[in-house]
């Protein structure tokens, strides 16, 4: 996505044997950035429709705030992505207790999502882990 100021924020998807890889990297911070990536994501697992979807964000910047996860979560209800099981991969080690937050949510509205801070470990769960 690229505003006048420049790009916020980029993805690089590929295939795999779990299903799809998705690699966001950027400057995220807000709740519009988010939803935005998301929203690509998304499109993307509608169109490849891949029965696993590991996203590894290594973007620079802050997560929206906690008061925004809950409403992050509904936006991205009927997207298309409770069909597929999420893996998350936080880069950051310091942002994880608040992703986790967010994956919580996730999931009490009918996602089936983990977050990692392993890209091998998050691929495995895919691979093998248990529904």
């Amino acid at each position: 996505m690229d505003t006048g100021d420049g790009p916020l924020f980029h993805i690089e998807f590929a295939t795999t044997d779990y299903g799809l890889r998705a690699w966001a990297t950027g400057a995220n911070g807000t709740l519009d950035t988010t939803l935005a990536y998301w929203r690509t994501i998304a499109e993307e697992v509608r169109r490849v429709q891949p029965k696993g979807l590991l996203v590894v964000d290594d973007m620079e910047g802050e997560p929206p705030p906690p008061g925004q996860l809950l409403e992050f979560v509904q936006a991205m209800q009927g997207q298309g992505m409770e069909a597929v099981r999420i893996a998350y991969v936080e880069r950051h080690a310091e942002q994880i207790p608040q992703v986790e937050f967010a994956g919580l949510l996730a999931n009490e509205h009918g996602f089936d999502a983990r977050v990692f801070a392993d890209e091998t470990a998050a691929a495995l769960w895919l691979r093998y882990g248990e529904r």
